[in-house]
């Protein structure tokens, strides 16, 4: 257990800020699954239009340091293309 004042309200606000990033996180796999739904479901323009929505947020997950530029450029990428094969 944290002994110092300093200690606790970083546990405290760890846990608000776990709270946060996984809710974002959250919503994040829901737009790309939309966008893998679409793909499985073999319909280009819904698959077009769920990745045109995804992206947006895929970035916003960066800026909020959710994740890794490096992991949402791969994701995107592979959507894309995923998308352009259809």
């Amino acid at each position: 257990m944290a002994n110092t004042p300093q200690a606790r309200k970083r546990i405290r606000r760890n846990e608000r800020r776990a709270e946060i990033n996984g809710n974002r996180l959250s919503r994040i796999r829901t737009f790309v699954k939309k966008v893998e739904n679409a793909l499985a479901g073999g319909d280009k323009t819904a698959a077009a239009a769920a990745l045109k929505e995804a992206q947006p947020e895929l970035a916003r997950g960066v800026a909020r340091g959710v994740l890794h530029k490096n992991t949402v450029a791969r994701k995107m990428s592979r959507l894309s293309k995923r998308v352009a094969a259809l």
